[in-house]
């Protein structure tokens, strides 16, 4: 059996809950009921505290074994629960998008280079010298991904706190500081904690333009109107599709 998890291969399907409940005019209430229903499975099974940070973080859990693994694929959760709370779901959730917008943050923040890696491991423990945020060797790679930035946006649509647009700029600069190539374009990059040596793979996902750079264009603009959180949803991809009219 597979761990339950929102991380990859799970991800999308939670997040499409809620957006085709709001693409299709609120009407479907099964979607809408079936993704609270998931919110409320991941408050009761997954949700722990990290130390010495106490930050709230999305565990994964295998045969019935809780594991401190979070994704950074998961980091699109924040953005969806603050888009939740946009179109009438209880202020709770904010509180939730609040918390895990800190902690992708902080996966971003507690390494060499600012940029998080692939899969964060969380200290439960206290220990003198330990960071909240812990990588394993085989997951210290950052592919450009937009789950952060993605989050960032939906968070400052929602609160126009102007906070969520400071973290979005220290992400872009530690991008074009550490995975910026200089004959053009950006690069992957194999080690997020290495700030001398991120190793960059001679690789750029088509992700990073289609999403990552989109969303941090729409973090940056202060034309709230712009793809309205009213007017569309934005898929899986990044690409707007509008909300249907009533017929």
């Amino acid at each position: 059996t597979r761990p339950f998890t929102l991380g990859a291969r799970a991800d999308s399907y939670y997040e499409y809950l809620l957006k085709q409940w709001i693409q299709g005019g609120k009407k479907e209430t099964q979607l809408l009921e079936d993704y609270v229903k998931a919110i409320e499975g991941i408050k009761a099974h997954l949700l722990r505290q990290s130390q010495p940070r106490k930050l709230t973080f999305v565990g994964e859990l295998a045969h019935g074994r809780f594991s401190a693994k979070m994704d950074h694929l998961v980091c699109f959760l924040p953005g969806t629960l603050a888009l939740g709370v946009h179109h009438g779901l209880p202020a709770d959730h904010m509180d939730l998008a609040r918390a895990l917008m800190e902690t992708c943050y902080q996966m971003n923040q507690q390494m060499e280079t600012g940029l998080s890696p692939e899969i964060a491991h969380f200290n439960m423990y206290p220990r003198a010298d330990h960071k909240d945020v812990e990588v394993k060797p085989a997951d210290r790679h950052n592919l450009l991904r937009p789950e952060t930035v993605e989050s960032l946006f939906y968070l400052y649509r929602v609160t126009r706190d102007r906070k969520y647009q400071d973290w979005g700029w220290e992400i872009l600069q530690s991008f074009n500081k550490y995975t910026r190539v200089p004959s053009g374009g950006y690069s992957s990059i194999n080690n997020v904690q290495n700030s001398h040596k991120p190793e960059p793979r001679d690789k750029m996902e088509s992700l990073f333009v289609g999403e990552t750079l989109k969303y941090l264009y729409l973090l940056f603009s202060d034309d709230l109107e712009l793809l309205s959180l009213d007017s569309c949803v934005f898929n899986t991809e990044a690409h707007p599709l509008p909300i249907w009219a009533p017929a």
